[in-house]
């Protein structure tokens, strides 16, 4: 069972995702939020899995609502993505550097949001496609002090080389793939090197991979 909190100002939207995710075996909403401020005290009071949060919002913005979970120990499972209108903008790196585990466009169809929480329940990055190549090509362009450097000399050959594949999109399964390795030494090298270099998820590791330069936006895995 994947429990979600839904945080929007429209409460149009939010009904309409409820009903989406309530008719879906397997899925459980847990509450609404209608501004940032009642999302965070959702969050704490029912500790979902998810929290879909809209990004601009009264009261309390979704960045910052964004950042108050991440920081708040007791959320520590509790991981949030994005819902934005606008697909690449200012937000989304604010969103990024808040510890966001991903973002989705509005417009997306419902399967790709059921896809998508299953997604982020299991531990992978959610970054909405048509965002995806545009954020990273941004991201890196930019000064290098939106996240602290990563000290790659902490990871191993192997764990480079899976962060580097985390980096390019792939999963345990495509990465053990790529590297004739059972899933589970997959994930087992993920998670150490998210350990090694203090990233909260998949999407944090992406974004060190990047900045760090271990691998650039024109390059493809091998």
């Amino acid at each position: 069972m994947i429990s979600v909190v839904i945080v929007d100002d429209q409460h149009l939207i939010r009904s309409g995702i409820r009903a989406l995710l309530d008719s879906e075996a397997g899925l459980s909403v847990l509450a609404e939020a209608g501004d940032g401020d009642e999302g965070v005290a959702a969050a704490v009071e029912h500790r979902p899995d998810i929290v879909l949060m809209d990004v601009q919002m009264p009261v309390l913005d979704g960045i910052e609502a964004t950042r108050r979970i991440v920081q708040d120990d007791r959320l520590c499972d509790v991981r949030v993505v994005m819902l934005t209108n606008y697909g690449l903008d200012e937000h989304v790196f604010r969103a990024l550097r808040a510890g966001a585990a991903g973002f989705l466009l509005k417009d997306t169809d419902p399967a790709s949001l059921l896809q998508a929480l299953r997604v982020v329940k299991r531990g992978d990055a959610l970054l909405s496609p048509s965002v995806t190549r545009q954020l990273i090509s941004e991201f890196v362009a930019r000064p290098p002090d939106l996240l602290s450097s990563p000290d790659l000399d902490l990871l191993t050959h192997r764990e480079r080389e899976v962060v580097a594949l985390v980096a390019h999109g792939l999963s345990n399964d495509e990465i053990a793939e790529r590297m004739v390795l059972s899933p589970t030494t997959a994930k087992t090298h993920v998670s150490r090197a998210m350990t090694k270099l203090h990233a909260r998820d998949r999407a944090q590791l992406v974004v060190l991979a990047y900045q760090s330069g271990l691998v650039s936006p024109r390059a493809r895995p091998t």
